[in-house]
């Protein structure tokens, strides 16, 4: 019976080394497909933190202009809340979507 079996399926290192290599892929709580899994959340994470930084970042100044400089801060009153002056008249202009 023991002439029938390969020689390599004799190796006990080598069924060793499989058995850990499958146990690693597939049972383990930490096993590969889990890694390869958490490594791209962890990817998608840190380009949402760089999107968001970034967004800090243009919205920081955007205050700062607004804060530091009054014309900046009517023109951003008048475009954004449609504010306006005691002697002026504000018209809209609205146009269809669905129209081209």
């Amino acid at each position: 019976m023991w002439n029938r079996i390969p020689s390599f399926l004799k190796n006990k290192y080598l069924i060793t080394v499989v058995i850990f290599l499958v146990w690693l892929t597939f049972f383990d709580r930490n096993n590969f497909i889990s890694q390869i899994r958490y490594g791209r959340i962890l990817n998608n994470q840190r380009k949402q933190v760089e999107f968001y930084k970034s967004e800090i970042a243009r919205d920081s100044t955007a205050l700062h202009e607004l804060m530091s400089d009054t014309a900046s801060l009517e023109k951003f009153a008048r475009e954004k809340y449609l504010m306006k002056k005691d002697n002026e008249d504000i018209y809209l202009i609205v146009r269809d979507k669905d129209k081209k």
